[in-house]
């Protein structure tokens, strides 16, 4: 590989990165672990039976 394309291929690398890095987050939720999905779970199944 020549020196110029290797100098560009890595400026668009780090283009790349610091695009990705100010990019706000998309609609990606926010990840929810088993024990908590199961707590909310409970707390609404005992919201339901009090109501």
């Amino acid at each position: 590989m020549n020196r110029k394309k290797k100098i560009i291929q890595i400026q668009k690398k780090r283009a790349k990165k610091a695009n990705a890095k100010l990019a706000p987050p998309g609609n990606k939720p926010r990840y929810i672990s088993k024990a908590e999905r199961e707590k909310l779970q409970e707390s609404s199944i005992e919201q339901n039976e009090s109501a």
